[in-house]
């Protein structure tokens, strides 16, 4: 006999602890995206729309950028950033590379103590170790052949040894299964042949982050370079905007333009390379 009682519709329950979190990430979302998209859409805006109350240009301004790249002279500026950026996070790739395989392969004295000293570096603001740093690079050009500053060391070679990078790098060494090790012992491969053949194949995801981290510090450096140049002839890009920002006064249009073709290759190269950087901070046991 089929049972007729009509049954009592029970509302769904709300979460009331995932409605705040997902309250608190659309915020930050909102915190980080409507700047970035005013910024996007001023560039693009006559100067009466953008000193105006205007959210989107009635005809898109695409002049404005021309206009910024060469009233700033960005061209010289793009290629300096290019050319210090290149050679910052290549000496990354060397250096960290072959000290987070010391960290995480070799055994030596004082090991543990040494990774400890370097991951408290970490704990420094950078503008701490502004005075030590320039202090050595105008030694270091006393005693050279080549200038420092003024000159693409003291922009690059400063900034070759990444704690963050070490540190990414030797973690994810560590997870390497030491088999592979005595394997490659067993076929007569030495440390450096077995980092080469072995450890960096299998590490592609975090050497696309670092070279990301290594990208974005180097072409965002703004005030170390205004340390230690006192002519355009090698400052960043960054330099560049902030000097274009001074000339433009109150062409907030065209401010805004050159802000957008200052972090236009950050953009490009993180898009292109998401998927790496996200298996490379997820491999490395930075997850959340």
């Amino acid at each position: 006999m089929a049972n007729n009682t009509p049954t009592t519709y029970k509302p769904p329950r709300i979460n009331i602890a995932r409605v705040l979190i997902y309250v608190i990430l659309l915020t930050g979302v909102a915190v980080a995206v409507v700047p970035f998209l005013w910024m996007i859409s001023a560039s693009l805006m006559t100067l009466g729309e953008a000193t105006g109350r205007a959210a989107l240009p009635s005809v898109p301004q695409w002049g404005n950028y021309t206009r910024a790249w060469k009233e700033a002279n960005f061209s010289e500026y793009f290629v300096n950033s290019v050319t210090l950026t290149a050679i910052t996070v290549s000496g990354q790739l060397v250096f960290c590379t072959l000290a987070a395989y010391a960290f995480a392969c070799i055994e030596f004295p004082a090991k543990s103590f040494l990774f400890t000293l370097v991951l408290s570096t970490l704990m420094l603001p950078n503008a701490v170790m502004w005075i030590p740093n320039f202090i050595t690079v105008t030694w270091l050009g006393r005693i050279s052949s080549i200038a420092w500053i003024n000159n693409w060391p003291a922009l690059t070679i400063p900034f070759m040894a990444s704690t963050i990078s070490i540190f990414l790098l030797r973690q994810f060494f560590t997870q390497i299964p030491r088999e592979l090790w005595d394997s490659a012992q067993i076929d007569g491969a030495g440390h450096l042949r077995y980092l080469l053949q072995v450890m960096l194949p299998l590490s592609r995801a975090p050497l696309m982050t670092i070279v990301i981290f290594g990208f974005i510090g180097s072409w965002n450096s703004l005030a170390w370079p205004m340390l230690v140049t006192n002519t355009p002839e090698w400052r960043p890009i960054s330099a560049g905007l902030m000097s274009f920002l001074d000339e433009a006064g109150a062409h907030i249009h065209l401010q805004m333009a050159g802000s957008v073709i200052t972090i236009l290759p950050i953009l490009i190269l993180y898009f292109i390379t998401q998927k790496q950087f996200t298996e490379g901070i997820a491999y490395t046991g930075l997850k959340g």
